[in-house]
Order: C-alpha cells, then sequence, then structure tokens
C-alpha cells in the first residue's frame, strides 16, 4: 500500500498520488512504466523515470482507468486518499 507520507513532490493535489522512489518501506516507484504507458494523461514520469500525478481524475471512467493503473502497480506505490 502506498506511503501517504511519502508521496512524489510533483504530485499534483487530490486523492491519487504516486510515493517518492525514496520511500524507505519499499512501497517507492521503481520507474516500471506501468502507469505513465497505461494512463498517459494522468500519470506522467520525472526525469529519473518515476511516477507523478499530473492530472486527477474526474469522470467514472477516469477514475476506473486510475485504479486500473493502481492494482497494476508492482510495488503499491500509487495510492488513492479518496
Amino acid at each position: 500500500m502506498a506511503n501517504p507520507s511519502m508521496k512524489h513532490p510533483k504530485n499534483i493535489p487530490g486523492k491519487f498520488y504516486c510515493t517518492d522512489p525514496d520511500d524507505d518501506n519499499g512501497e517507492g516507484c521503481i520507474a516500471c512504466n506501468v502507469c505513465y504507458t497505461g494512463a498517459p494523461e494522468f500519470y506522467a514520469e520525472d526525469e529519473d523515470g518515476n511516477a507523478y500525478v499530473i492530472k486527477q481524475p474526474e469522470s467514472a471512467e477516469d477514475i476506473e482507468l486510475c485504479m486500473e493503473q493502481l492494482e497494476a502497480c508492482p510495488v503499491g506505490s500509487i495510492g488513492n486518499d479518496g
């Protein structure tokens, strides 16, 4: 489960977030590219390839797409505070 106290600094405010790669709990982003290739409208990569949220979903369809990325993340670095 994503650590809400270790959010990537480039996340925009909202319920979805990605964790910083320096998360000591082993849930930090590993730059696998699953989310930003699966939902590039909502997730982007920083200069090191680590993911962060660039747009929060609004519609039910968009939320479903972001939840798919959350569930597909191999290290659980995507969180949902909603």
